[in-house]
C-alpha cells in the first residue's frame, strides 16, 4: 500500500497531522466546545420541513448569492448590518479559508496571539500563508499595548483576535480591537465564535464595523444555536470584503439544504440561544468548583473553563475517558479544557474528577504564570 511520504504532496504539508478531537463513544462528551442541548423538538420539526421544501428542488442549483439567509443573518445581528455586508460558508472554517483566500497568500503573513485556535496555522497554511504566533499577556490576557507592540515587530498582512479566545476562554476588550485596527493598514478578523457567552450587555466587536473597513467579524452557528452538526458559518464586513470573498468562493458553496436548515435555526432564534444562560451558569459552576478542588481555572467569557494544576494532563484525560468523561488535552502543560454541558453532565465530570484526588499545592501552582507565547499550534475547536 503506498504511503502518504510517497506521494508527491507539497513540501509544507509533509509531516503534518489532519486537524481533529478525539472521538469516543462516551456517555459525557465535554471535548468539542458544543452545545451539548438538542434542539427544541418543535424546532427540530420546522428545521425538517424546510429541508424536505427544498430537497424538492435540488435538481436546480440553490441561490448562489444566498440571499434570504443573508438578509436572516443581518437582521439576527442587527447593528444596522444590511445583507450586503453579510457572507456565510459551510463553518466558520471555511469563512476564514475565503479570508485567507483573498487577503492571504504567498508572501502575506498572518499573525494571531497564541496560544489560540489551531486552526488558523493549518489554514494559512493551506492557502500559502505564512503564520505567526505572537505573545500573549500573563494568564492569557491581551492588551492593547502588548496585541499592537507584537503587531509592529511582525508587521503582518491580515491579525486575527478570537474573542473569546480558544483555547483559553480570555475575554478580549473593544479597547484591544480598536488598537490593532489603528495600528495596522491591513486586515483585522475578530474570530467571535463563542460571542453569545459573553456576559449578557458585553458589547460585540460589531459596534466597531461603522467606518473600518478592513475590519472583518467571523461567528458559527455551531455553538450557542446548537448547530454544530449543520455546518453554518458566517461574517459581517463592508461590501467591499464580501465582493472580494467571492472571488475566492466555490460556485454554489452553500447547499439548498444547508440554507434551509439555517433559515429554520434563525426564524427560531429565541428558542435556539434559549440554553445560553444554563450555559453561562453551568461555566461560571466550573470555575468555582475546580477552584475548589484546588484547580487554577482561567478567567472564561465562552462555553468552557481552561483550567491548570494537573500535574499530568495526559493521564488524567485517560482516567477521566475510563469514566465515560471525556475533557480535552489542548497541549498547553498542566492544564486540561473543559465544556460546560447541562446541570447532569457538568455534574458527573465534577464527581469524576474529585473521585481522581486533589492536585498537590505545587502542581496547582504549576502554570499560574505560563510563557507568554506558546509558538506551538494548540489542539483545540472553533
Amino acid at each position: 500500500m503506498t504511503s502518504l511520504s510517497e506521494l508527491p504532496i507539497r513540501d509544507d504539508l509533509r509531516g503534518r497531522s489532519p486537524y481533529g478531537a478525539p472521538q469516543r463513544p462516551v456517555p459525557v462528551a465535554l471535548n468539542v466546545n458544543e452545545n451539548t442541548h438538542p434542539v427544541p423538538e418543535d424546532v427540530a420539526a420546522d428545521i425538517v420541513a424546510r429541508v424536505a421544501a427544498a430537497v424538492g428542488g435540488v435538481n436546480r442549483y440553490p441561490d448562489r448569492e444566498f440571499t434570504e439567509l443573508r438578509t436572516a443573518f443581518a437582521r439576527y445581528l442587527g447593528h444596522g448590518l444590511a445583507p450586503e455586508n453579510i457572507w456565510a460558508a459551510n463553518g466558520s472554517n471555511e469563512v476564514l479559508q475565503h479570508i485567507l483566500q483573498a487577503f492571504g497568500g504567498p508572501g502575506r503573513t498572518l499573525l494571531g496571539y497564541a496560544p489560540t485556535y489551531s486552526m488558523y496555522p493549518l489554514l494559512a497554511s493551506g492557502t500559502g500563508t505564512a503564520y505567526v504566533a505572537a505573545a500573549r499577556d500573563a494568564d492569557y490576557e491581551l492588551t492593547p499595548e502588548t496585541a499592537v507592540a507584537e503587531l509592529r515587530r511582525h508587521n503582518p498582512d491580515i491579525v486575527i483576535l478570537c474573542s473569546p479566545n480558544n483555547p483559553t476562554g480570555t475575554p478580549l476588550g473593544l479597547d484591544t480591537i480598536e488598537a490593532v485596527y489603528d495600528a495596522t493598514d491591513g486586515i483585522v478578523v475578530v474570530d467571535e465564535a463563542y460571542a453569545e457567552f459573553m456576559p449578557e450587555g458585553e458589547p460585540s466587536a460589531l459596534t466597531l464595523l461603522p467606518g473600518r473597513p478592513r475590519l472583518l467579524i467571523s461567528r458559527t452557528m455551531s455553538k450557542a444555536f446548537a448547530f454544530a452538526g449543520a455546518r453554518v458559518g458566517y461574517l459581517a464586513a463592508d461590501p467591499a470584503v464580501i465582493d472580494a470573498l467571492r472571488l475566492v468562493r466555490l460556485p454554489y458553496h452553500l447547499s439548498a439544504i444547508t440554507q434551509a436548515a439555517a433559515l429554520g435555526a434563525l426564524a427560531h432564534a429565541d428558542e435556539m440561544l434559549a440554553t445560553v444562560g444554563d450555559i453561562r451558569r453551568q461555566r461560571d459552576r466550573l470555575v468555582t468548583e475546580l477552584a475548589r478542588l484546588g484547580y487554577t481555572p482561567h478567567r472564561s467569557g465562552s462555553n468552557f473553563v481552561l483550567f491548570g494544576g494537573v500535574d499530568d494532563p495526559h493521564a488524567t484525560f485517560e482516567a477521566l475517558a475510563d469514566r465515560g468523561i471525556l475533557i480535552r488535552d489542548v497541549g498547553i502543560p498542566h492544564h486540561l479544557r473543559v465544556t460546560a454541558g447541562t446541570e447532569a453532565e457538568t455534574t458527573a465530570f465534577l464527581e469524576a474528577l474529585a473521585a481522581l484526588g486533589r492536585p498537590t499545592p505545587e502542581d496547582a501552582g504549576a502554570d499560574e504564570a505560563p510563557d507568554r507565547a506558546q509558538s506551538a499550534p494548540v489542539d483545540s475547536d472553533a
